[in-house]
């Protein structure tokens, strides 16, 4: 350990926290987005007519049986191909930012609409029964009834989702996006730091992972304590 040069991360402090901004940019949005979209995409699949149950299933079949790292690869260069032959605009891009936000949205989607349907169907079917024999109309006791229950019951999964979100977007690297761990071998690499800089890296994953994971357990006891 004495050998080790961990001055160097004091001074790759500003380019790092740079990097854990990005890192937490994407892991958020795509958090927020996508149990939004996945919300959409499980109501779909519950409660929708059969056409828009079906379109919802093979959305989520589609992006569950796919690589993320290929769903970044096909909104990075694909979709700005198809954007400038509709738009007919030669210059039109993409960027690496919203490529990885929209990549990361649509496939997280998949993941948590599978966690948020798991969760709908764990709240008794008499719920949605009694909301309408009191005059509810079908989104109103969604909104109201079934949804608030289903997301209590499905918190720790969500949270266990999201955990490996963050550790998804290390993948970011393959479009040149400057996250946490694209930072760090950017520093590593030119410092001459690579061992110091990535045990500095699994550290922080190590410690951020393992809160998520604790507070998943905690939710787990709170809910069988409920339950």
């Amino acid at each position: 350990m004495d050998h080790f040069n961990w001055n160097a991360l004091d001074r790759a402090w500003p380019y790092l926290l740079d990097g854990m901004y990005t890192t937490a940019m994407l892991t958020a949005v795509g958090m927020v987005l996508g149990v939004l979209l996945g919300t959409g995409l499980a109501i779909a699949r519950q409660f929708g007519p059969g056409w828009l149950a079906w379109l919802a299933r093979l959305y989520t079949d589609i992006f569950r049986s796919i690589p993320l790292i290929l769903t970044i690869f096909w909104v990075y260069f694909l979709v700005p191909y198809v954007l400038r032959a509709v738009t007919g605009n030669p210059n039109l891009d993409v960027g690496p930012v919203y490529a990885a936000l929209t990549a990361f949205v649509l496939a997280e989607a998949a993941y948590f609409g599978e966690i948020i349907r798991g969760g709908l169907s764990s709240v008794p079917k008499g719920q949605m029964q009694a909301a309408t024999a009191l005059g509810m109309g079908q989104f109103t006791a969604l909104r109201l009834i079934l949804l608030p229950q289903a997301f209590r019951n499905m918190m720790p999964s969500l949270v266990s989702q999201s955990v490996g979100l963050l550790m998804d977007t290390s993948l970011v690297y393959v479009i040149s996006l400057n996250d946490f761990l694209g930072a760090a071998t950017k520093v590593a690499q030119r410092d001459g730091t690579i061992v110091e800089v990535y045990l500095f890296v699994a550290a922080v994953y190590l410690l951020v992972c393992s809160l998520g994971a604790g507070l998943v357990a905690l939710l787990q006891r709170r809910h069988a304590a409920r339950g």
